[in-house]
């Protein structure tokens, strides 16, 4: 009996090590290094902005946080390896805009449903740039001259359904003009875009306000609009469309997420430490210099964010027949 009394003790103890082996092992997250993945190039806004955050979670959270960008397919190839990965907190990645954008044009199946976000980190509204030397002071110049001569008038700033596309053409139609009121020169982005608008290429470029920023602090293009509810903070001098009796908003945004079910106990450490990244100075003082909108908004806010904008660009893709 004293043999098997024995037993069961040691068997009853080595349960309860491993219980809370068990136990201490979910606690320790994260005890190995965490990948993000950037579905946009290296050196870019987007890798920019999630090697600020990864330099910030590893020193708070005391694990390397390495960004590997993973490219192509118009940010489809990166989506879709974040939302594959295992759901172990492990592997991250900086979601944007495209997310929304991809599907309904037929690009990737991945969508927001695919990710459990952790927060929305960056939020860029577009603005209305024209150069520096056109005759239109005022939005209000710029609108009468497009229902003068619809047609007449070239913008750029992204390929044909992207997101500067369709801010030109939900900002039209807010003002009940069709979006080929103005005529769309697709191009490779906003750099080539700007580049054009100054060379008299086009006539405006729909595209961020950091994307403009370099040219407009050198005073070759000037802002007519931007498309927020409230002025930016870096562009105080540049009214909102909502000022000038326009109701409509659109930009690009950035977050962090993990794949779709993430435990509760991983999202319960990293949404805290995401949180104080995206407050902390050295952030703050980044995205400031670079002139991108700081903004935070946490999980349970993100699903119904990441949900309203999805279907918003959805009906605005179906509206311009882009949506597959």
């Amino acid at each position: 009996m004293k043999g098997k009394w024995r037993l069961a003790c040691l068997a009853l103890v080595a349960m309860f090590v491993l219980f809370a082996s068990s136990v201490g092992a979910q606690a320790a997250y994260p005890d190995r290094p965490v990948q993000i993945i950037c579905p946009w190039g290296a050196g870019g806004g987007t890798d920019q902005v999630a090697r600020t955050i990864a330099a910030i979670l590893q020193e708070d959270l005391g694990v390397p946080f390495n960004v590997v960008n993973r490219t192509g397919g118009g940010g489809a190839i990166g989506h879709i390896a974040g939302a594959k990965a295992q759901p172990d907190g492990y592997t991250l990645t900086i979601i944007t805009a495209e997310l929304n954008m991809m599907h309904w044009m037929g690009m990737a199946e991945v969508t927001y449903n695919d990710f459990r976000p952790i927060g929305i980190v960056n939020i860029d509204p577009a603005a209305v740039w024209v150069s520096a030397d056109s005759k239109w002071e005022k939005l209000e110049d710029l609108v009468n001259e497009i229902k003068a001569n619809p047609g007449k008038l070239r913008a750029s700033g992204t390929g044909t359904g992207g997101i500067w596309h369709l801010a030109m053409a939900g900002w039209l139609a807010s003002m009940g003009l069709p979006p080929d009121a103005v005529t769309w020169v697709p191009s490779t982005g906003a750099a080539e875009g700007l580049r054009e608008l100054i060379g008299g290429g086009v006539d405006l470029v729909p595209c961020s306000l950091p994307e403009g920023m370099s040219l407009y602090s050198a005073g070759k293009i000037k802002g007519l609009a931007v498309m927020a509810d409230e002025r930016v903070k870096a562009f105080p001098d540049i009214p909102t469309l909502k000022e000038l009796g326009i109701d409509w908003s659109l930009g690009t945004w950035r977050g962090i997420a993990g794949p779709k079910g993430l435990p509760d106990d991983i999202v319960n450490v990293l949404e805290p430490a995401l949180k104080k990244a995206v407050e902390s100075e050295r952030f703050t003082s980044f995205m400031d210099q670079v002139g991108y909108g700081v903004a935070w908004i946490p999980t349970d806010e993100a699903v119904k964010f990441l949900a309203e904008n999805d279907e918003g660009l959805g009906n605005l893709m179906k509206e311009l027949g882009l949506a597959k």
